[in-house]
């Protein structure tokens, strides 16, 4: 059970104050994990900031704290990572949001293209970053991965810049290790280091089409 939680609240500077856990959390806290005084949390912020916390008193709708020295603690890849993809259905967004956040991803773009399947609104958003917050808390992250906007496949294709990377059947059908693209692109980011980010595009269950993927090419994407 995850003693790990979110306040929106920075931390850099709260060392030695008192400091209030609200909304949904506070609620897991005090009904869910049925805190009591004295016990010890770890609290984080979502921007690179994890502190030690007593528990000083339970309320109805809070949960007063008592906080440590705040650490910036970075658990992050040494680049920036994107991920552009067509969700899937239903409850494979949040399970595809837990696992990306697991590997790092930094920066999650929502895409539509000609076989999306599932067609994200601001309140699905919502939900896919309350699921960052929940994979966070689980793995260790301290910074929050960003879920951006709705994109449209051909404004992002051509305004994205740095390391592109683009997963097409055009391309793996070539490939005689299955293993290969995976090794391409982590052989790309050993070799450039943190000087560009590295973007990576997955299209939909049906996979990108092939005009998809020719306009990708021309935009100066890698297929793999």
């Amino acid at each position: 059970m995850s003693r790990r939680f979110y306040s929106a609240q920075p931390l850099c500077s709260q060392a030695g104050l008192m400091f209030t856990l609200d909304g949904s959390e506070a609620h897991h806290l005090a009904h869910v994990m049925r805190a009591k005084p004295g016990d010890q949390i770890t609290v984080f912020d979502g921007v690179g900031w994890e502190a030690t916390a007593i528990v000083e008193s339970v309320g109805r709708r809070d949960v007063q704290l008592q906080i440590a020295t705040p650490a910036a603690i970075s658990r992050e890849l040494p680049f920036e990572l994107e991920l552009a993809v067509a969700l899937p259905r239903g409850e494979r967004q949040e399970w595809l949001v837990e696992k990306i956040v697991e590997v790092g991803v930094t920066r999650l773009v929502p895409l539509n293209c000609e076989r999306s399947v599932a067609r994200p609104n601001d309140k699905s958003l919502d939900k896919l970053r309350r699921a960052v917050i929940e994979a966070s808390k689980q793995c260790g992250r301290n910074h929050l991965m960003e879920v951006a906007a709705v994109a449209d496949f051909p404004s992002y294709i051509s305004a994205a810049n740095g390391r592109r990377w683009f997963a097409h059947v055009m391309a793996s059908s070539r490939c005689t290790d299955p293993a290969q693209p995976a090794a391409a692109i982590r052989s790309d980011a050993e070799t450039q280091g943190s000087q560009e980010p590295i973007t990576i595009a997955v299209g939909p269950e049906g996979g990108f089409s092939d005009d998809e993927a020719t306009a990708a090419a021309n935009a100066g994407w890698q297929l793999v």
